[in-house]
């Protein structure tokens, strides 16, 4: 089977294409829309043993792009199929599901309606996600279409994880409640470590830690989301790029007083002047910050502090939710790729059962990898994600054991 995978952002289309059988996958091609709405807006396709391919051209909508999408897959010289009809089901990333999904599910009116509802609960996301689903109705009438949920793995968290101390009510009335992110690759790293290991998921106290410009850490028992660091929107939990993680919510009260900031100005302070890069003033890049660390800046050497320490507490406070630990999952851009900060992360954590190795751990990048001393009680390791191949897997799987 066939599938395209759309991850659908504001101004953006990431795409890829997969073969799809029940024990192989094979990638054909992927590629990148941006600057969707603007001026010089740029396709960026790679498929598989071809040259990439680029074109800059004005892409008004989200439908003119995916149809390009569509022509390059199937274009005779860069293309990787003949016909968009080859293409047997279509998988979306949607950021936020509400309490209304605990699983990826076939798209259907009721599933449109539920992601245009969960709008107002990512603003940023949910909009282009359904307006990718809208385009490939235009595009390939028919073709079946599933929804993959960044909030869904997180919904077995139990009532006393994820509610806020708020008063009750706003619950009812606006469902403020810890959502959590990064979901699915949670849920596969989580697996796919296990596997690696021999050893059953749903018999592991395993913490995620999807470290990126993104970030957040989840607790998993008995292969369920039991918490997650981030909360209501991403911008909650670990230290991040430009995020601030958990803070004080009496500081943005005091400094909008301040600094006269409105409802949009917090939302870009707390969103997109903060974090690592609001703490160094410098990047929100931690290879810039530990160039710079080196260089004896100390703004940068702080920012990279904060942040391993961040996780650090989290680690701790996920083993005593897990009452201990058995797998220690690092992924993400940073996770999978920056040692130096796995190694400022999981050192002197003996009492946790961790014995990290830094010989191991030294120079690995981008491979799935054992980074603890063997006869550590908690096994330590770099995992790779792939969350479009994820998004692939649960719509193959879901189209096929669809009955009418």
């Amino acid at each position: 089977m066939i599938v395209l995978v759309l991850n659908c952002g504001s101004s953006s289309i990431k795409y890829q294409l997969f073969e799809m059988a029940e024990t192989t996958q094979m990638l054909l091609a992927k590629g990148l829309v941006e600057r969707i709405g603007l001026n010089d807006s740029i396709l960026t396709h790679k498929p598989a043993g071809k040259e990439p391919y680029k074109v800059i051209s004005d892409i008004p909508d989200h439908t003119l792009g995916i149809n390009m999408v569509m022509s390059v897959l199937t274009d005779p010289r860069r293309g990787v199929i003949k016909d968009v009809t080859e293409i047997k089901a279509v998988g979306h990333r949607v950021v936020n599901g509400g309490e209304s999904y605990k699983e990826s599910v076939l798209i259907d009116n009721e599933v449109k309606r539920q992601v245009e509802i969960n709008s107002e609960l990512a603003p940023l996301h949910n909009p282009a996600n359904l307006k990718g689903i809208l385009s490939v109705e235009k595009l390939i009438p028919g073709v079946p279409q599933v929804a993959v949920f960044d909030t869904s793995f997180h919904q077995t968290m139990p009532d006393y994880a994820f509610m806020y101390a708020l008063p009750y009510e706003y619950y009812e009335k606006y469902r403020i409640r810890k959502y959590g992110y990064h979901g699915t690759s949670h849920k596969f790293v989580a697996s796919k470590a296990a596997g690696l290991l021999g050893k059953d998921v749903k018999k592991l106290k395993i913490i995620t830690c999807h470290l990126g410009n993104g970030a957040s850490i989840t607790a998993i028992q008995n292969g369920r989301s039991i918490d997650t660091s981030m909360g209501f929107t991403p911008v909650d939990g670990l230290i991040m790029g430009t995020r601030t993680g958990e803070i004080d919510a009496g500081v943005l009260i005091f400094i909008a007083d301040k600094e006269h900031l409105n409802v949009t100005g917090v939302n870009n302070l707390i969103n997109k002047k903060s974090g690592v890069a609001g703490i160094s003033g410098l990047s929100s890049d931690m290879r810039d910050l530990e160039l710079a660390a080196a260089e004896g800046n100390e703004k940068a050497l702080l920012a990279l502090n904060m942040y391993a320490y961040k996780v650090r507490k989290f680690i701790g406070s996920y083993y005593a939710v897990l009452n201990g630990l058995d797998l220690l999952v690092f992924t993400g851009g940073v996770g999978e790729n920056d040692h130096k900060m796995r190694a400022m992360i999981c050192s002197d954590m003996e009492a946790l059962g961790i014995e990290f190795d830094r010989q191991e751990n030294a120079g690995v990048k981008g491979k799935d990898k054992i980074i603890s001393k063997e006869g550590s009680k908690a096994t330590v390791m770099t995992i790779t994600t792939d969350e479009e191949l994820v998004i692939a897997m649960d719509t193959r799987y879901i189209v096929e054991h669809h009955t009418v």
